[in-house]
């Protein structure tokens, strides 16, 4: 977020903001989910926090929509405005967050009783921290307009014939975003602090549900990596026959979430139940969720003609999709059974392309303790190359490369090991090998060195 992004800063600040309370929002159901023993008192402060969170995240939403879809909107005075006062409330939300978590871990006998229930919240409150530090630099008063005064003079988007144009209306609903959320006095030892209890956002009523859909898995390991790649590739249907249910398309915003292929507490010890659940139940079925809508306002672009927000719903498909789709592959690449080197053609391959089987796994685990922030480390055939490479990717989709199939996946988003591991990512991927289950990966395999392309 620095003058390098011009008159895009305004952008760049709301979908900032939008992904800091959207991540604030789940962190409340997730402290939830991870403790459920927690004070009723306590799950209705979280309950509200999710309301204003995802109340900001609308507002941040909104104003960033106007942006794209209003080519002048970001030279706007009145709009600079709405977003600095938007980053303010942002900034101000998360401090009072951060001071009621440290009320709660000080003072919930159900935390002080768990120790991974506070590790968690110390970790949340530390992921707030670090939204707040990247946003500082922009709380300064007018920081935003004066940004956008000291455009470059060779920028074309500061011409007059730009900037001409009239005003939009732009109107932060000052009154729908006021919201009290605090402490209760007798409980509360700054309850005397203006200020900290002045918190804005939007509160509206009911929290996120978690509704997880169960169905019946048919094990099928290859069209969940690539659609371009079937099992019955050696031999086409005939296009008249009906499709069966694995080959049907999903319709579009019908994505579901895969169940567990084992019990939540079948990777114990290594990986714990309470991760697992969380993991499963909650990420994945968001980004099951976030592909779903993504998808139907791309078509609803496509019937009306107007494509103002295309690339916002192009991001958003692009970030859940691939959550959704290397989630799916990485809970068929752990099994209770597994751990162990892999066998036949695949360890061949490994040797090939790597020197040895160890030097595969050393690189691998290395690979995965460097991604920085949430992100994947990702063994893949190159049809290109028609060898085996090793990725990684940041969030879920990007540094990532086209034209390749994944095989085996590790998340080490730090939802996927904090509560075991806390900031030990290095022992929860020596953890993670002793789980990995390599036929899975090698049925995987052997459909994906089927296709080949021309090398080049």
């Amino acid at each position: 977020m620095l003058s390098i992004y011009g008159p895009y800063l305004p952008v760049r600040i709301l979908e900032e903001i939008y992904c800091w309370k959207r991540q604030e929002a789940r962190n409340t159901q997730l402290i939830k989910a991870a403790i459920p023993g927690l004070e009723p008192e306590y799950v209705k402060l979280l309950d509200e926090w999710n309301c204003v969170f995802r109340g900001t995240e609308e507002e941040a939403s909104r104003l960033l929509h106007h942006a794209l879809s209003n080519t002048n909107a970001t030279s706007y005075p009145h709009f600079l405005k709405e977003v600095e006062k938007l980053l303010d409330v942002s900034c101000r939300q998360s401090n009072e967050f951060i001071r009621q978590l440290h009320y709660i871990l000080d003072h919930s006998a159900a935390v002080q009783s768990n120790p991974h229930a506070q590790a968690l919240l110390r970790h949340v409150i530390q992921e707030s921290e670090h939204y707040l530090l990247k946003a500082q630099s922009l709380n300064a008063p007018h920081h935003p307009a004066h940004m956008m005064d000291n455009k470059s003079p060779n920028d074309p988007y500061s011409s007059a014939e730009y900037t001409a144009g009239p005003r939009p209306e732009i109107h932060a609903n000052e009154q729908n975003l006021q919201a009290d959320i605090s402490i209760s006095p007798e409980n509360n030892p700054n309850h005397d602090d203006k200020e900290n209890n002045d918190v804005t956002a939007s509160v509206s009523e009911a929290a996120v549900s978690s509704d997880i859909r169960k169905e019946q898995s048919d094990g099928n390991l290859v069209n969940s990596a690539n659609p371009m790649i079937s099992p019955n590739q050696a031999h086409p249907a005939n296009p008249a026959d009906p499709p069966s249910d694995k080959d049907r398309p999903v319709p579009i915003g019908k994505h579901t979430l895969p169940p567990l292929p084992y019990a939540y507490n079948a990777l114990e010890p290594h990986i714990d139940e309470k991760t697992m659940r969380i993991h499963h139940d909650i990420h994945h079925k968001s980004y099951v969720d976030g592909l779903n809508t993504a998808e139907k306002k791309l078509q609803d672009a496509r019937k009306s003609g107007n494509f103002d927000l295309v690339k916002h719903w192009e991001r958003e498909l692009a970030f859940n999709g691939a959550g959704h789709y290397l989630h799916t592959i990485f809970w068929d690449s752990m099994n209770p059974n597994g751990g162990g080197r892999p066998e036949g053609e695949l360890l061949e391959y490994i040797k090939r392309d790597f020197g040895s089987y160890d030097a595969f796994k050393n690189q691998f685990s290395k690979a995965a303790e460097k991604v920085e922030g949430g992100g994947w480390a990702i063994l893949v055939w190159s049809p290109r190359s028609h060898r085996l490479e090793i990725l990684t990717a940041e969030k879920h989709q990007n540094l990532t490369q086209w034209d390749v199939v994944p095989l085996l996946v590790l998340d080490v988003w730090e939802h996927a090991y904090y509560l075991k591991h806390q900031n030990e990512r290095p022992k929860y991927i020596e953890d993670w090998w002793n789980v990995v289950y390599w036929p899975a990966v090698a049925k995987r395999f052997e459909q994906a060195k089927k296709l080949k392309w021309q090398p080049f």
